[in-house]
């Protein structure tokens, strides 16, 4: 479903003096995060993010934002506004430069130092543009003020766009942690400040709406990882996301702390730690770190190992590690730290890499069992006091599944905001901002455009749906070759099965009955080895169907001769 609103049509000309909304991802799903604003012909896209893939989309790399909406407008783009620096924010940026290069990219320092180096993988160098909280910026026919907000990250921003039409705030990820490591709270007086003008239409996230009350500080993480420091006798494994400084600055100071020594594991925790050591943004005490591969002159009760892998990614160092598939083992009297917090969707592949590494004789740490993290998102409690403060005319909840966006509104129509005037959307669906009132106005086409190895866009839903079908049911191919003259079986049926538990005897019951249709079809004057080729696919899918409680998929192979 890409928008709640099926019977929605194309939407008209953007009228004079409109604003258009349109997010390309990130609502209905948590990831690939994309909306697109337009105002005079031109156009502002704030974040460009990806979405991982489920058990659900075998093969699948990445997902990302369907970009046909503007891919024929590329030239009307003023700029792309990262909020912070998320994968699900910023993972689909080489993607779209692989479109039109020189789209101008503005971000904070640490955001777009860390697109800079996913874009030098695929030899890519942007136009970029630093900002800093409180700055503004004439974007073409977009005013921007960028506002500080707390995140799992440093640097993340929140973004005001005022145009004729009236002024966006948009929050990008942020929560309200009054204590945090970087003591660099949520600007709430700029919220205000902002509120006071007007906001027209506020889009929030939604990630968190329907946890109660307020979330904890960061700062109470410290204790914990000090408990599990001093309890762990060997080796401890932190398993965060390879973005997560202030994590791995706990990390940091804990390993400090208790005489250990870290090294950085995976090529993409390397790579961002090392970023943001040399910005400031990462504080490493005097001899902690180590490298990797001296990790063999330490005692097990001096090493700790900082991986990815903490939702369960199959190619990460903590899935590897748990499938005994890592140059790196764990066994009894070890211990691991899932240092995040479950996303929707990953649930099954993180318990899989629990129950693995438990398997091993691990001890596993996570967030059902000790204060290990504390989430980036606002919760209900939170919300609400910024619903107070800026008191918006209207309201669109973004990132987040429809559950998130459903509870977001419903915290928004509590504080005052009309219900008519909380815009419930998903992908696609087009929002115009008119005379201060935001309306759904149509819908655009807007699927899941998957990466594939080096392929981008090419996998098709029907292509994915067959990789299930052949994962879950098997396969059937039959070779049949038929008369030309009358239509007789010459040779054949021959059945060739993949993925069935039952010995090959069983098809013998479906060939005599094979046979038959075949020969009937021929009499009754199908002659065309396609129609044919349709008859034994029947044939055999409606025997499996009944015999077997099974639909694999059926390869029907039909040679005249």
């Amino acid at each position: 479903m890409s928008h709640p609103h099926p019977e929605l049509s194309l939407p008209p000309v953007l009228a004079d003096g409109a604003l258009r909304v349109v997010a390309l991802g990130g609502l209905g799903e948590i990831g690939r995060n994309m909306a697109v604003l337009e105002y005079d012909g031109r156009l502002l896209v704030i974040d460009c993010g990806v979405l991982f893939p489920e058990d659900n989309q075998p093969g699948v790399d990445l997902i990302l934002p369907d970009f046909d909406y503007i891919k024929d407008r590329l030239d009307d783009i003023e700029a792309v506004i990262l909020t912070h620096g998320h994968e699900d924010h910023i993972g689909a940026v080489p993607y779209l430069l692989r479109l039109r290069a020189d789209i101008p990219l503005i971000g904070s320092q640490l955001t777009l130092a860390f697109v800079e180096a996913k874009l030098k993988e695929h030899r890519i160098t942007p136009l970029t543009l630093v900002v800093t909280e409180g700055q503004t910026e004439r974007l073409g026919v977009f005013d921007c003020e960028f506002v500080a907000v707390n995140h799992s990250i440093p640097d993340a921003l929140a973004v005001a766009v005022t145009t004729g039409a009236g002024t966006v705030l948009h929050t990008g990820d942020f929560k309200m942690d009054q204590l945090p490591l970087d003591g660099r709270v949520t600007d709430l007086r700029a919220f205000a400040r902002l509120g006071t003008a007007g906001v027209d239409l506020f889009m929030v996230d939604s990630t968190n709406a329907e946890v109660p009350g307020f979330l904890a500080s960061e700062r109470e993480i410290g204790p914990v990882l000090d408990t599990v420091f001093a309890d762990s006798p060997q080796r401890i494994v932190v398993a965060s996301f390879a973005s997560h400084v202030h994590r791995v600055q706990q990390v940091l100071d804990a390993a400090h702390r208790h005489g250990r020594r870290v090294a950085f594991v995976g090529r993409s925790m390397v790579r961002n730690m090392t970023i943001a050591a040399d910005l400031g943004y990462l504080t490493v005490p005097d001899g902690v770190l180590i490298d990797q591969k001296k990790l063999d002159t330490l005692p097990d009760d001096e090493i700790v190992l900082m991986c990815t892998g903490s939702q369960g990614e199959p190619m990460a160092a903590l899935s590897r590690i748990a499938n005994n598939d890592h140059k790196i083992a764990v066994g009894p009297g070890d211990t691991v730290i899932l240092a995040s917090s479950l996303i929707p969707g990953n649930e099954n592949a993180v318990y899989r890499v629990i129950n693995g590494l438990t398997r091993l004789g691990a001890r596993v740490v996570h967030s059902g069992n000790a204060k290990v993290h504390v989430s980036g998102h606002a919760s209900a409690g939170e919300l609400l006091y910024v619903y107070n403060i800026l008191r918006p005319r209207n309201v669109m909840p973004v990132h987040g599944e429809v559950r998130h966006l459903v509870a977001n509104g419903a915290i928004a129509v509590k504080t005052g905001v009309p219900a008519e005037r909380v815009v419930l959307a998903e992908d696609g669906v087009v929002i115009d901002l008119v005379d201060g009132v935001a309306r759904v106005v149509g819908a655009v086409p807007c699927g899941y455009v998957y990466v594939d190895g080096s392929s981008v866009g090419e996998l098709t839903d029907a292509e994915l749906k067959d990789r299930v079908i052949l994962s879950e049911e098997g396969f059937l191919s039959i070779f049949v070759v038929v008369s030309s003259a009358d239509g007789t079986v010459l040779v054949g049926p021959q059945i060739h099965a993949r993925g069935f538990a039952e010995d090959d005897a069983v098809f013998g019951d479906i060939l005599p009955e094979l046979t038959a249709a075949l020969e009937e079809a021929a009499r009754a004057g199908t002659s065309d080895t396609h129609q044919l080729q349709q008859v034994v696919r029947r044939v055999v899918g409606r025997w499996a169907s009944n015999r077997l409680r099974r639909r694999p998929m059926i390869i029907p192979v039909v040679v005249e001769a």
